[in-house]
């Protein structure tokens, strides 16, 4: 028993720097006006050589309509693992999402990106629309997608 005790009060002191080291993302996703069904957009990380690393947010709720945001899926594999915590309702035009999100400090400045990938049923799939390096820099500024985003930014 004091074993066990001792085994588990180790591995929660090592595990506890690893959680420390991880900050809150702000992301935030304003979309043109556009006709048709509210947009599902997938906010994901890709490393430096534009390799899926991990979800972000999901936004629309039928996993059916995921395979429509091309680079994520293929990235996440559609694993419900992957964004199991981190999806909600689509979103309409002209309407602003803002959702928070944890990112681990060592992946700011170190060559990762923030991408969204958007789809609205029965009209267009943009893969990778808004590209933006995840840096200190860039925190609190806007970019343009290129797809229904009108402007994306991420503060940290």
């Amino acid at each position: 028993m004091k074993i066990t005790a001792l085994s588990l009060a180790v591995a929660g002191a090592l595990a506890a720097p690893a959680f420390a080291q991880a900050g809150e993302v702000k992301l935030t996703t304003t979309l043109k006006d556009f006709r048709g069904n509210d947009a599902y957009l997938a906010i994901y990380l890709t490393d430096a050589q534009g390799k899926y690393q991990r979800t972000l947010w999901v936004a629309g709720k039928k996993a059916k309509y995921y395979k429509h945001l091309g680079d994520w899926a293929r990235g996440s594999g559609m694993n419900r693992a992957e964004f199991d915590g981190m999806s909600g309702a689509s979103v309409g035009a002209g309407e602003t999402l803002t959702v928070t999100a944890q990112v681990a400090d060592n992946l700011i400045d170190a060559g990762y990106q923030i991408r969204i990938d958007s789809a609205v049923e029965n009209h267009d799939e943009n893969r990778a629309e808004v590209k933006v390096p995840l840096t200190h820099e860039g925190s609190g500024k806007e970019t343009a997608g290129s797809g229904y985003v009108s402007n994306f930014r991420y503060d940290l």
